[in-house]
C-alpha cells in the first residue's frame, strides 16, 4: 500500500513540475463573476474564488507562484483594496504555489494538514504557511457575509476544506470537484476513494439548490453538475469494485473499460486508465 501511495504522489509532482516549467509569461488569468461579490479567476492550475467589499480582498487558492504578479493585477481590476485572507483548500502547488507571495500581504488560513504538508517541504519559505489552522472548520466574517470553511475527511487529500460563500451563494469545492473530468485522489497524500465520494455526497446535501459551484477544476458550475459529478463516482467505483469481487486484475479491469458516456471524463489531468488504476488499487487494499 506504501508503494501504490508513493506512486501516485510521484507522479502528481512529476505532473505539477511539469505545468511548472510551461511558459507563463503565456498565461491570461480569466475573470467571471460568479454572484453577489464573489469572482473566479482562471489561469493555470487551480480555480481561485475571490470575495471583494468594503473590508478589502479575499482569496480561495493561488495558482503556481510565477503567475502571482498576474493574479495580483487581475485583482486590482476587481478592488484597489488591500487583500486581507487566502484560505488554502489544500496543500497541492497548483493550489498553494502563490503562498509565498501572497502570504506576505494576508494572513493564509488552512487545515491543519495543509501547514503540515508544506511544513514538511524544505523549498518552503516562512511567508508560505498557514498562520491559522482548523481540524474541524471556521468561519470568517468578511465583506457583509460568514465565510465557512468546511473541513473535510480524507477524500482528495488529507486536509480539504470547502469554503462556502453563506450570502452570496457560492460553494468553491477545491479538488474536491473536478467538472466534467476523471478527480486525482490523492492516495499518497492521505486521499481515499470512498472518503472522497462521501465528501461529495456530504456538500451535495449541505449545497443550496441555486448555489454556483467553483469546482478545483474546470468550470463554473452548478449543483447538477456536481451530481452529475456524484454518480459518474458511484457508477464507475461500483465498476472497478465488481471487477475486483469477481477476481479480476487490474489490466482486466481496464480492458474492460468504463461506460462509452465517460469517454470525454478522462480528457483531463487524470486519463480513464490512470482513474481505474488510481480507484482499483486503493479499493483492493481496503
Amino acid at each position: 500500500m506504501r508503494r501504490i501511495g508513493i506512486s501516485f504522489a510521484a507522479v502528481l509532482l512529476a505532473s505539477v513540475s511539469l505545468l511548472a516549467q510551461q511558459d507563463f509569461s503565456k498565461v491570461e488569468i480569466k475573470s467571471t463573476h460568479v454572484a453577489g461579490n464573489i469572482h473566479m479567476l482562471e489561469g493555470a492550475g487551480g480555480n481561485i474564488g475571490v470575495s471583494t467589499g468594503p473590508d478589502g480582498i479575499l482569496i480561495v487558492d493561488d495558482q503556481f507562484a510565477p503567475l502571482a504578479e498576474k493574479i495580483d493585477a487581475a485583482l486590482r481590476k476587481l478592488d484597489e483594496r488591500p487583500q486581507k485572507f487566502v484560505l488554502n483548500t489544500h496543500w497541492h502547488g497548483d493550489h498553494t504555489g502563490g503562498n509565498a507571495h501572497f502570504g506576505r500581504k494576508a494572513s493564509i488560513i488552512a487545515h491543519t494538514n495543509v501547514r503540515k504538508r508544506l511544513a514538511g517541504k524544505s523549498e518552503t519559505p516562512k511567508e508560505a504557511l498557514p498562520v491559522v489552522t482548523h481540524e474541524d472548520g471556521l468561519s470568517v466574517h468578511f465583506n457583509g457575509e460568514e465565510i465557512r470553511m468546511i473541513a473535510l475527511g480524507p477524500g482528495h487529500t488529507d486536509g480539504d476544506s470547502a469554503i462556502h460563500f453563506t450570502k452570496s451563494g457560492v460553494v468553491h469545492m477545491g479538488d474536491q470537484f473536478f467538472n466534467g473530468w476523471f478527480p486525482f485522489i490523492d492516495l499518497g497524500s492521505g486521499g481515499s476513494v470512498e472518503g472522497y465520494m462521501k465528501n461529495v455526497e456530504n456538500m451535495l446535501q449541505k449545497t443550496p439548490d441555486d448555489a454556483k459551484i467553483i469546482p478545483g477544476h474546470g468550470p463554473l458550475a452548478t449543483k447538477k453538475d456536481l451530481k452529475a459529478f456524484h454518480d459518474m463516482l458511484i457508477e464507475t467505483t461500483g465498476i472497478i469494485r465488481k471487477g475486483i469481487a469477481e477476481g479480476k486484475t487490474l489490466e482486466q479491469v481496464k480492458a474492460a473499460g468504463l461506460p462509452e458516456k465517460y469517454k470525454d471524463w478522462g480528457s483531463g489531468f487524470i486519463n480513464t486508465s490512470r482513474y481505474i488504476e488510481i480507484v482499483y488499487n486503493n479499493l483492493k487494499a481496503k
